[in-house]
């Protein structure tokens, strides 16, 4: 047996990741480029230091007071609100997903998708040694229900990932979809994938007004985005309380640290002052889709905070040449396409000029 003894279907696989690399404009992430305010970082320290003073207790493994808080911030996108009982929270929405897996997928189970979508997802599946089906979407990455509707009847799903809006595309589903995948999915978890919900443009619903409908919809989000706490690591998803309870049975002891925990209480005490940065994101997002229409690119609609723009003969050329420039974006999606992230004014700015430059060098050249 070749050393390490690693499972065979893992041997030769490299980790995943996007790059990491040391460039004046980086855009590759979906990071949100406002950092926290001196008031929420003060506010944030405040609350660390007060936890470190028990750092040798374990953390309260329900994580009381952050439930009832995430659940009063849940509660402002649904009529119906969300009760702390309905609530869950990992080490960063991955982890969310990888519990969702480990408790509702496994061997003999099966979890679906719709191409092109997260690339974490079939490593999710993999890692809990359930088998991936993936559908497609259309060409405008619309999903089509009927076909949708009939690969989740005939397959049988423990779990249907279903982020929205997506990534890498930036697309929203309509509600209708996502009631007709729940009762497709018979006794299945119907899971949408929300991180990137808080920028969605005015009039898309959160998925949160269907869950007293549809028992097996489970609604994920993450603080990393809208929050600005992608270093904080923490993710989490509204449910039926069944849900949460089952999670329970996989997660690790005491999983969310005192210090994560703290932290995320903080930031959710200045929601208005982080979500006042995202209006200004969604403006940014708008003005750089219409601009890269302006040039003649193809622009995927989008309800995030990035969006995927094509086609390109040589999208790595494309990628290249804007780092070259000092400009990191990510190669991603289907062949042709590259996503950027949007960034600050400044950002989005030397993200055209270098654009620009590269596509006239490109017409110079005769590609």
């Amino acid at each position: 047996m070749a050393w390490p003894p690693l499972r065979e279907e893992l041997r030769g696989i490299a980790p995943y990741g996007a790059p990491q690399l040391d460039v004046p404009v980086q855009l590759n992430v979906n990071e949100n480029p406002y950092g926290p305010s001196e008031e929420c970082a003060a506010d944030i320290a405040r609350a660390v230091a007060e936890a470190a003073t028990t750092l040798n207790r374990y953390p309260d493994r329900e994580f009381t007071a952050l439930r009832t808080a995430l659940a009063a911030y849940l509660s402002r996108d649904t009529p119906h609100g969300v009760g702390p009982e309905q609530v869950w929270a990992a080490n960063g929405s991955n982890e969310v997903m990888l519990q969702l897996l480990q408790a509702f997928g496994g061997p003999g189970r099966v979890a679906l998708s719709f191409a092109p979508t997260y690339s974490m997802y079939p490593e999710y599946a993999r890692d809990t040694v359930t088998e991936w089906v993936v559908g497609h979407r259309e060409s405008d990455f619309a999903l089509d229900l009927d076909h949708a509707r009939r690969l989740v009847e005939e397959r049988r799903p423990s779990v249907v990932l279903l982020p929205s809006p997506n990534n890498p595309t930036g697309t929203a589903l309509p509600p209708e979809a996502v009631g007709i995948l729940c009762r497709a999915a018979g006794d299945g978890l119907v899971v949408v994938d929300e991180a990137y919900g808080e920028f969605r443009r005015a009039g898309v619903p959160s998925a949160l007004e269907l869950l007293p409908a549809y028992r097996n919809l489970v609604v994920t989000r993450t603080m990393s985005k809208a929050f600005a706490l992608a270093g904080a690591r923490l993710g989490y998803l509204a449910a039926a309380p069944e849900v949460c309870d089952a999670i329970r049975v996989v997660r690790l002891p005491y999983h969310l640290s005192a210090v994560t925990q703290a932290t995320a209480l903080a930031a959710l005490r200045h929601a208005p002052e982080l979500l006042g940065r995202v209006d200004d994101l969604r403006a940014e997002r708008d003005r750089t889709v219409a601009w890269l229409r302006q040039t003649g690119l193809t622009v995927a609609d989008s309800d995030a905070n990035f969006a995927l723009f094509g086609t390109f003969a040589d999208r790595h050329a494309v990628w290249q040449g804007l780092l070259d420039r000092g400009v990191l974006i990510r190669e991603t999606g289907p062949d042709g396409w590259l996503r950027v992230s949007i960034g600050t004014a400044a950002e989005m700015q030397a993200f055209q000029e270098a654009l620009t430059q590269v596509m006239d060098r490109q017409t110079e050249d005769g590609q």
